[in-house]
């Protein structure tokens, strides 16, 4: 009877702890989820801050058509990425360059809701880089096309290449743990690609000598509040990618704000150093490139290392600039000086800090990404050209893309017919 009384007894405490380690898991689960859907709201308001610095970068007549550019990407990006671009991602991969499954998630694991979720935003930012690069004129129609195009195919497949399990770049040893090449030098790439295909803006470039002239934007307090915003949200966008809410968050936290309060310095320096003016502008993407530089490895980075990443950063963004107008190259909002140049940098100095990355690997990698995209998107941008047309008519860029394109003012008071 005692020997009954104690297996009882036993098996009773093992039903308890057993029931005990599930909860616990199940609330590790849950504290993991909640922590990601919180990061994916973070870095959906990202499209704020890009919504608020590419129309204050832009002239008045302009602003309500980069504003409403903003606006439609997220929402045809998440569509398509849910559609596709999760699938080609995420989905079994039996080769290692794309996926194959996954396509219009539906009856998945409620982890694959939380991933599709939190990359959407990602897919998103990805598209919404070109928008700032090629703003005042390009015709609506023809930048949502390649959103599209950016969401559904380019930004998917090369991601599938180092984020997927099964990804060649994976097996490869490539490191990127946020996106510094995943997600930003992929949208800087496809910027200067359709940059380059469409042309600069009238009167960017003197047609006697060929120097550039000043095209200030219109609301530089945007600008700015669009770059706080925008550095609020990549929190999400870095301590997000941990997947889970672990330690980890607060180191991967702290030199993401560090990096981009020492591109801000970088900026500064540079330009007291070099004698130039120090614009808000050129602080704003200081900044900006800091958080893109830190952004592959933040996890991995001691606050020190996260700085010095940062500074640099800042460093390459006025002569970044300056190359670009020498290549007559008009990118309106700093767009490929930011992502791509800065997301360069970044990647590049991951193996520093990780023993697990190399610098042949990283390297070979930025010249893949740079080919694969600088091809994909200059081909869909050719035929876009071809088939629809990617510029409007001079008389609406002068007259303005809100009202030619879209019938409408954001400043009505101040029109004069």
């Amino acid at each position: 009877m005692k020997r009954i009384t104690l297996s009882c007894a036993g098996l009773l405490l093992s039903a308890i702890s057993g029931s005990a380690f599930a909860g616990e898991q199940e609330l590790i689960v849950n504290m993991n989820t909640l922590w990601v859907v919180t990061a994916s709201v973070l870095v959906f308001f990202m499209q704020a801050g890009f919504a608020l610095l590419e129309s204050g970068s832009t002239r008045a007549k302009n602003s309500i058509n980069v504003m409403m550019k903003n606006f439609i990407d997220v929402c045809l990006a998440s569509l398509v990425f849910w559609t596709v671009g999760y699938g080609l991602m995420f989905g079994q991969s039996s080769t290692g360059w794309f996926g194959e499954s996954h396509f219009m998630l539906n009856d998945a694991s409620q982890h694959d809701y939380t991933m599709l979720l939190f990359q959407s935003m990602f897919a998103a930012t990805a598209a919404t880089i070109v928008s700032g690069a090629i703003a005042e004129r390009t015709k609506f129609t023809s930048y949502i096309v390649c959103a599209v195009v950016v969401t559904a195919a380019i930004y998917p497949i090369y991601g599938s290449w180092v984020w997927n399990s099964n990804g060649w770049l994976a097996q490869k040893g490539f490191v990127d743990f946020a996106g510094s090449t995943v997600v930003h030098s992929v949208g800087g790439w496809c910027a200067l690609a359709a940059a380059i295909v469409i042309g600069p803006r009238l009167g960017r470039f003197d047609r006697a000598t060929g120097e550039p002239r000043e095209i200030p934007g219109h609301n530089l307090s945007l600008v700015a509040l669009g770059g706080f915003i925008l550095w609020m949200g990549w929190f999400g966008f870095n301590a997000g990618s941990t997947l889970e809410a672990s330690a980890s968050l607060g180191l991967i936290a702290l030199n993401t704000h560090l990096a981009a309060c020492a591109g801000a310095v970088g900026t500064v320096v540079y330009c007291i150093l070099a004698r130039q003016p120090v614009l808000l502008t050129s602080c704003v993407n200081g900044a900006l490139a800091g958080l893109v530089g830190i952004t592959a490895g933040c996890a991995s980075m001691a606050p020190q290392y996260a700085v010095l990443t940062g500074f640099i950063a800042g460093m390459l963004i006025v002569p970044s600039t300056r190359l670009l107008l020498y290549c007559k190259v008009d990118d309106v909002v700093g767009a490929i000086p930011v992502h791509l140049f800065a997301g360069i940098w970044g990647t590049m100095v991951v193996p520093a800090t990780n023993a697990d990355a190399s610098y042949v690997t990283q390297f070979i990698s930025i010249v893949i990404v740079g080919l694969f995209v600088c091809a994909t998107a200059g081909i869909a941008w050719t035929i876009l050209k071809s088939a629809m047309g990617i510029r409007v008519s001079e008389e609406d860029e002068i007259s303005g893309l809100d009202v030619s394109e879209l019938g409408m003012e954001a400043y009505p008071e101040f029109y004069k017919g």
